[in-house]
C-alpha cells in the first residue's frame, strides 16, 4: 500500500512537473517576453498609441508564457505538421479563450468595427472645406507603394509584399485587415510593426519636417476655414462611400464603415448611436483586436530573418509616407503662392488624429500663436480615406 501510495505521488509530481512552463519554454519564449516589456515601457511609461500598444504587448506576453499557449490557445491534432497549424485546426474540445478572440481577426470582424468608431469620432469638416487637402492625402500614400517595391525586391510574394506596403499607411486597422487577407502567416509581425511606428511618429516625422521646411514656410499662416453646413456634412458620407463601391468594392467594408460612423455622428438623429460607436464599441473591440494580434506573436514565428526585413520597410514607408505627404503640400504652397504651410503634409498619413498634432506642434515651434491643427485635419481624414483605398486596390490587385 505505502509503495503504491508512493507511486502515485511520483505519478503526481511528473504529471505536475510535465505541466509546469519550466519543461514547455524555449529560448524565442523568454525572447518574445523581453520583447513584451518593452512594448509595455513604450505604452506605460512613454505613453505611446498605450490603447492598442498596451493590449498587444499583453496579448504577446500572454502567449509567450511557457506552457500557456496549450490552456489559451487550444492543441493541435497529435503529428500535424507545423505548416499546417492554422487557426480551424485547433481541436475544437481544446480551443481556449485567446483562440475566441481571434475569431475577430480571423474573420476580419474587428478592423471595420474600429473603422466605425474612427468614422464617428472624426469630422470631415475640414477636409469638405478644403477639398485640395485630398491631394496631400493622396502624395502621403507615397510610402506604401515604395514599401511594396521595396517588399518585392526583398523576395516577398506579391501577396505578402502587398499586406506589408500598407503599413505605410500608417493605420493599424488597415493593416490588420489586409495582411489577414493577403498573407495571414504575417499579420502578428506587420501588426506590430504598423501599431509601433504609429506610436512613434512624434520621434519619426518631426526630424524630417524640419528637414524639409524652411523657418519662412514653417512660420505661413493660413486662411480660416469657411464654415461647412450641415448638409453637406451629412451628404459626404454618402456621395464618398457610393463613388468608392462603384469604383473599388474591395474598399467598402472599411470605408462603408467609416462613413457609417460619421453619418451617425453628422446626422444629429442617433446620438445613442454615435455615442455607443465613439465609447463602448470601439474600446471594446480596440481590446478584443489588441490581446487578440499579440497572441500571434509567437517566438518561433516572430523571431526571424523576415521580420527583421518587415519592421525595417514598415519605418521606410513611414518616412516616405512622411516625406510624400509633406513634397505634396510643398508644391502646393508654391502654387498658392504661399497660402499653404508645407507642415500639414505630413498629416496626409492616416494616424488620426496624432499626425495633425505634430503638425501643430511643430508650427508652433517657430511661431506659438500660429495654430495649424484644424488645416492639417484635413490632409489627416484624407489620409484614412486614402489608406482605406490603397487597401482597396492592393486586394483588387493580389487578391485573386
Amino acid at each position: 500500500m505505502v509503495k503504491n501510495l508512493l507511486i502515485d505521488f511520483g505519478e503526481i509530481f511528473s504529471n505536475l512537473w510535465g505541466s509546469m512552463g519550466f519543461s514547455q519554454g524555449t529560448w524565442q519564449n523568454y525572447v518574445m517576453l523581453l520583447i513584451s516589456f518593452v512594448l509595455f515601457y513604450l505604452a506605460v511609461v512613454k505613453k505611446y498609441e498605450p490603447m492598442l500598444l498596451l493590449p498587444i504587448a499583453f496579448g504577446m506576453f500572454l502567449i509567450n508564457i511557457p506552457g500557456a499557449e496549450r490552456v489559451l490557445w487550444g492543441t493541435y491534432p497529435e503529428g500535424l505538421p507545423e505548416a499546417e497549424h492554422t487557426y480551424d485546426a485547433v481541436e475544437p474540445a481544446s480551443r481556449g479563450l485567446l483562440w475566441y478572440l481571434y475569431y475577430g481577426v480571423d474573420k476580419v470582424i474587428y478592423p471595420p468595427l474600429i473603422f466605425l468608431g474612427i468614422g464617428a469620432m472624426t469630422d470631415f469638416g475640414p477636409l469638405i472645406a478644403n477639398p485640395k487637402s485630398m491631394f496631400i492625402g493622396a502624395g502621403a500614400q507615397l510610402g506604401i507603394f515604395i514599401a511594396l517595391m521595396g517588399a518585392v525586391l526583398l523576395g516577398f510574394t506579391g501577396a505578402e509584399a502587398a499586406a506589408i506596403a500598407i503599413i505605410g499607411g500608417a493605420d493599424g486597422p488597415t493593416a490588420i485587415y489586409v495582411a489577414k487577407m493577403l498573407a495571414e502567416n504575417l499579420v502578428p509581425t506587420i501588426a506590430i510593426a504598423a501599431y509601433s511606428y504609429m506610436a512613434l511618429i512624434p520621434v519619426i516625422q518631426k526630424p524630417i519636417m524640419r528637414l524639409l521646411t524652411t523657418p519662412k514656410e514653417r512660420a505661413i499662416r493660413m486662411k480660416p476655414l469657411r464654415r461647412v453646413s450641415k448638409a453637406e456634412k451629412i451628404i459626404f458620407p454618402i456621395v464618398v462611400t457610393l463613388v468608392v463601391g462603384i469604383l473599388l468594392p474591395d474598399a467598402i467594408p472599411l470605408l462603408g464603415m467609416l462613413m457609417l460612423g460619421n453619418l451617425f455622428r453628422e446626422s444629429g438623429v442617433v446620438e445613442r448611436l454615435s455615442s455607443q460607436a465613439q465609447n463602448g464599441l470601439i474600446n471594446t473591440v480596440t481590446i478584443f483586436l489588441g490581446v487578440a494580434v499579440g497572441c500571434k506573436a509567437k517566438g518561433e514565428i516572430f523571431l526571424s530573418l523576415q521580420t527583421i526585413y518587415i519592421m525595417l520597410i514598415g519605418v521606410t514607408a513611414f518616412v516616405c509616407g512622411t516625406v510624400g505627404g509633406l513634397l505634396t503640400a510643398k508644391l502646393m504652397c508654391k502654387l498658392t503662392k504661399g497660402q499653404i504651410n508645407p507642415l500639414i503634409g505630413s498629416a496626409g498619413v492616416s494616424a488620426v488624429p496624432m499626425a495633425a498634432r505634430i503638425s501643430e506642434d511643430v508650427g508652433r515651434e517657430t511661431d506659438p500663436s500660429n495654430h495649424l491643427l484644424m488645416h492639417a485635419m484635413g490632409p489627416n481624414v484624407a489620409g484614412v480615406i486614402g489608406s482605406a483605398l490603397a487597401a482597396g486596390m492592393l486586394l483588387a490587385c493580389f487578391g485573386g
